[in-house]
């Protein structure tokens, strides 16, 4: 996961790869516009503010709260990449979390096209406990949203 510099030994990273039957140029456009994420990405709901390569992404709790995550790209190569940094400073999950990143790259694959999505996590202090679970959340997250990816490309 780039850009160079970014990495350091107290991250902890996921990846999960599918190949989706559809053409990259197909992916890109869902993936490129954060309008699609509730169609594909588990638990947004919908996605407001979204202006100047930053977004908000809206999830409902269990009790039917809605909770936001502010994002922003970081880096964007069409139609082969793309790296969102979640907006944490300000936030409850500064206590917790460093740093977190997501990375999607695509890559031909026959008639269709082989999807890599990587999150890169930062914990801060005891929180570090839980990397493991934290490891295994995310794993599901992201097999989810392959799966999202494929049947919205379908």
């Amino acid at each position: 996961m780039s850009p160079p510099g970014r990495l350091n030994a107290t991250t902890s990273t996921v990846h999960a790869s599918q190949a989706i039957v559809a053409p990259p140029a197909s992916v890109w456009g869902v993936i490129e516009d954060p309008h699609h994420l509730p169609r594909w990405w588990p638990g947004v709901t919908r996605v407001e503010s979204v202006q100047d390569e930053r977004w908000t992404q809206v999830y409902l709790t269990k009790r039917g709260r809605p909770v936001r995550f502010d994002f922003r790209l970081v880096a964007a190569e069409p139609p082969r990449r793309l790296l969102w940094e979640q907006e944490i400073a300000g936030t409850p999950l500064e206590r917790v979390l460093g740093e977190s990143l997501i990375e999607i790259l695509l890559e031909p694959d026959g008639a269709g096209t082989r999807v890599t999505i990587a999150q890169q996590q930062k914990l801060k202090g005891y929180s570090r406990a839980g990397r493991l679970i934290l490891r295994s959340g995310t794993a599901a997250q992201l097999r989810e949203a392959l799966d999202g990816l494929a049947r919205v490309c379908a």
